[in-house]
């Protein structure tokens, strides 16, 4: 990402800015930076120059980029402190990425262990995004999420662990509108089908109530009638027996 890039990119993400100038001041602008240098190093294999630019931006900014990871133009940190991003981590193109988000592994893995996510990407505050998993593109992941399995593309994930609460295919890119607040409620949906859920079951119920209801009145019903059959069979036998005498 040039250098010029950066400063457009937190110019058009953060409506609190008021001049260029103030761009340096912003912990994304100096990340993006350092990491720049950083990922250049490690891929010509000078591990320890590289890790040592990112444990240098890492104490600038308070944001911890391997600089293994791969990133694409227009990716914003808002804030930034405490977000980590992992050695095989890849972002996409205009990402945006809220302060104590860890894209991250899920244990002593080799190989590709981090996310991969896509372009246009939504990070709320806080989420956690673990493992070797595709976020897909225009996707929005919800504040404190724990994200442990694959997002598809336009998705609004929450919760722990999240899941998906609405698809976003005609809404405008998650990562311009910056929007962490207008997002389904997860426990109010969960509530909302216990309700139907117990509505059903109770309907099936009262359907199996009046089935036995039934059952038991058509018995009473036999019996009656097997009883009436048994007393008109006793009461014609007395004058059987008499015609026969």
């Amino acid at each position: 990402m040039g250098l010029k890039t950066q400063i457009e990119t937190v110019k058009k993400k953060d409506p609190a800015i008021k001049s260029t100038l103030e761009v340096l001041l912003y912990p994304s602008f100096w990340a993006m930076l350092f990491h720049s240098g950083a990922h250049k190093l490690y891929k010509h294999k000078h591990y320890f120059l590289a890790r040592l630019i990112s444990q240098i931006s890492r104490g600038w900014t308070g944001i911890e980029i391997h600089p293994g990871a791969d990133i694409g133009d227009g990716v914003f940190i808002d804030h930034g402190m405490a977000v980590v991003i992992g050695e095989t981590c890849e972002i996409g193109d205009n990402v945006t990425i809220y302060q104590g988000v860890t894209l991250g592994g899920t244990g002593k893995d080799v190989g590709k262990r981090h996310p991969t996510v896509g372009s246009n990407v939504l990070i709320g505050a806080g989420a956690r995004v673990l493992g070797p998993i595709n976020i897909g593109d225009n996707s929005k992941i919800g504040a404190g999420s724990v994200v442990l399995s694959d997002v598809p593309a336009y998705a609004t994930v929450v919760g722990v662990p999240a899941r998906v609460v609405k698809m976003n295919y005609d809404e405008n890119c998650p990562s311009d509108t910056l929007d962490q607040l207008h997002i389904p409620d997860i426990v109010d949906q969960q509530l909302a089908e216990m309700h139907n859920k117990i509505h059903e079951l109770e309907i099936m119920l009262e359907n199996e109530r009046k089935k036995h209801k039934n059952k038991d009145k058509n018995k009473d019903k036999d019996k009656e009638k097997k009883k009436k059959h048994k007393n008109t069979e006793l009461s014609e036998t007395p004058e059987k027996e008499e015609q026969g005498a």
